[in-house]
């Protein structure tokens, strides 16, 4: 019973400071920007590699990287199937003059 009642006063407590502390502070978080920024004007030192980080980053996090493999990939299986095309095209004329040739 007793350990009861210290449990229920510091929880009491604790709740009660939470809230004197909400009071006190809820002016000041309201006059703080809604954007996110904490009002201080960054170096231009500073914006200059957020942007060169943030677009480096960007160049891996937008799936360029995957659509240049996979363009890259499908330039060479063009390639590939004009050279097959090539290659059998070659193979039936040579065939067809075989025939021809024998017929003679």
């Amino acid at each position: 019973m007793t350990i009861e009642l210290i449990f229920l006063i510091v929880f009491i407590s604790s709740i009660g400071g939470a809230i004197l502390i909400l009071i006190k502070k809820a002016p000041i978080l309201s006059t703080m920007p809604k954007n996110g920024s904490s009002g201080i004007k960054k170096h231009k030192i500073v914006l200059i590699a957020e942007g060169r980080i943030k677009s480096f980053l960007a160049f891996f996090s937008d799936g360029i990287i995957l659509h240049k493999f996979l363009s890259w990939t499908k330039c060479r299986v063009i390639k590939f199937e004009t050279w097959i095309d090539e290659v059998l095209h070659g193979i039936r004329n040579k065939a067809k003059q075989n025939k021809l040739n024998k017929k003679k």
